[in-house]
């Protein structure tokens, strides 16, 4: 296993795009942090982001984790180009020549994938936890390590993202039309929200429901849009008389549900690639 990680790992250094990429992502990662310190001044609207509460225990490791989440399409970029490269440079050829099978090729792909969600879940703990102590409110144990279930959720997503571009990249074999087929699918996967939500079940949850069970819905589903959560935002909603009933749990259906099609997405890219004739 560790010799599969390695050769992966040597193929992205050595790849000079993947590895600034790579770079780019972890210190836009590290940006977050520079959150803390934008403040607005402009007429009556001043505010500084430090002192709304977003850095506070537990929130934080909401906050950081859907924003950090974002920035995995650098990522997405390095893992359908690792795939695409193989069929450009001909080293897919060359390590099944070498004698590693179709199912270790993939697995050490997969294990790719899994390294780099790890890194960053790590990543995101390491910074979220310097954060937290240097601007949270509440730094008392109990408090400092609830709702570290976002961390979970931000490593399944990541994982489950990554192993969706991954099994683009063999599909598709070209890093453009694998990113825009993904683009065309998060589209559809709109559309299709769009139709069941607001056209077919207009006055019932059985949409939502249904779209659950997409994939990207249900990655976007593990960490839900933190911002309502803030108290200031509340205060407002509070005065509109607007009733907030979103559970902010970490949905452990969802995750269930990323999982699934995680295994799926590595079986069906080594179904392929198992036929198909290189």
């Amino acid at each position: 296993m560790n010799r599969l990680i390695s050769i992966e790992l040597q193929k992205i250094w050595k790849n000079k795009a993947s590895k600034v990429l790579t770079l780019i992502y972890f210190i836009l990662l590290s940006f977050i942090a520079l959150i803390a310190s934008i403040k607005f001044d402009i007429g009556f609207l001043k505010f500084h982001f430090a002192e709304m509460g977003i850095f506070n225990f537990p929130f934080i490791w909401h906050f950081n984790t859907y924003i950090a989440a974002w920035l995995k399409f650098f990522l997405a970029i390095v893992i359908v180009s690792m795939m695409a490269n193989e069929y450009s440079y001909g080293t897919l050829k060359q390590n099944l020549i070498d004698g590693l099978s179709k199912k270790e090729f993939v697995l050490s792909k997969f294990l790719t994938v899994v390294v780099f969600a790890f890194c960053s879940t790590i990543f995101v703990f390491i910074m979220t936890l310097i954060l937290g102590l240097c601007f949270s409110s509440y730094t008392e144990f109990g408090i400092v390590f609830t709702d570290l279930d976002y961390l979970l959720a931000f490593f399944v997503k990541l994982t489950g993202f990554f192993s969706f571009c991954l099994f683009l990249g063999i599909l598709v074999k070209r890093s453009a039309f694998a990113l825009g087929f993904l683009l065309v699918w998060s589209i559809l996967e709109g559309i299709i929200k769009g139709i069941l939500v607001f056209q077919i079940f207009p006055e019932s949850t059985k949409g939502y429901t249904i779209t659950q069970f997409l994939p990207l819905e249900a990655m976007s589903n593990l960490i839900l849009l933190p911002f309502t959560r803030l108290s200031m935002i509340k205060n407002i909603q509070n005065q509109i008389g607007y009733e907030n009933n979103i559970d902010y749990s970490v949905n452990y259906f969802s995750i269930l549900i990323v999982l699934i099609w995680t295994f799926l997405f590595v079986y069906f890219s080594y179904k392929i690639l198992k036929n198909r004739d290189l």
